[in-house]
């Protein structure tokens, strides 16, 4: 499973706090905790106003960086931000995003053809967000030929279905499982990620929502998710979830993070 740490992003107010006054050990001891946890990749969004998202990426990676090997996820709605803020990444790690919404693809597929850079890729177009199983995997489809354009391999790509809302889509999860599972049957290499809050947004108790759609998630065939590492319920539901679909052979992984104490009930 392909834990992409979320917490440093500056969208969430704590964090967004710490962006604005600096607080360099606020987001250190946030980087620090996600890469204990076993995080794949830690996710950096700045969040700030287009002139200064560049200077912030390089302060957030560089604060990062100082105190885990764990590659970056460089996240921004600006490709040219993305672009300018590779340089700073002292490994490969991966892009979020592109879709094919005017020419975010087109910029930076060139950018990362001929490296070993991964990349998030969203299904939705200048129209927004197919509503079908059909319209979305036609998007699927174009992405997939921009990336033979480009020659970026499958294994590359971590393709987002995206979830609408289910307080107001009520075939939320299921389009998204068709998805997954029509984009694994034709790439069994491509990878199938998702964040958890849209789907759970205006209920009450969305930690249930958002726990439920992991589950099933995974059970579609989604191997990667932007989560908190750090939740050990939420961490301890993805290992048993994978033993349980025969992806974790004599059940090692799941006894591996409770040994580690990844998950579980929390020493005191």
């Amino acid at each position: 499973m392909i834990i992409i740490g979320e917490k440093i992003n500056g969208s969430i107010p704590l964090m967004g706090k710490a962006i604005q006054e600096k607080n360099e050990s606020y987001v250190v001891e946030c980087a620090q905790k996600q890469a204990d946890a076993g995080a794949t990749y830690i996710d950096i969004c700045a969040s700030v106003p287009e002139e200064v998202e560049v200077e912030t990426l390089k302060w957030l990676i560089e604060l990062v960086q100082a105190v885990t090997d764990v590659p970056i996820c460089v996240d921004s709605p600006s490709p040219r931000a993305i672009i300018a803020a590779l340089p700073f990444c002292k490994t490969v790690g991966l892009v979020n995003s592109v879709s094919l919404e005017g020419e975010k693809i087109d910029t930076i597929f060139p950018v990362i053809a001929n490296t070993k850079w991964e990349c998030i890729a969203l299904l939705c177009d200048d129209k927004g967000i197919p509503t079908t199983v059909e319209k979305r995997l036609a998007v699927f489809d174009g992405i997939m030929q921009k990336a033979e354009e480009y020659q970026i391999e499958s294994s590359r790509l971590h393709i987002d279905p995206l979830v609408e809302t289910l307080s107001t889509s009520g075939s939320s999860l299921t389009t998204f499982a068709e998805c997954t599972r029509e984009i694994k049957k034709r790439f069994p290499d491509i990878h199938v990620t998702s964040g958890l809050s849209n789907i759970s947004f205006g209920l009450p108790v969305r930690k249930l929502i958002n726990q439920a759609f992991m589950v099933l998630a995974l059970g579609a065939g989604m191997d990667s998710a932007i989560i908190d590492p750090t939740n050990r319920d939420l961490l301890g539901l993805v290992y048993a979830t994978k033993a349980l679909l025969e992806q974790d052979e004599y059940c090692l992984e799941y006894i591996a993070a409770y040994r580690e104490g990844l998950i579980g009930p929390k020493s005191k």
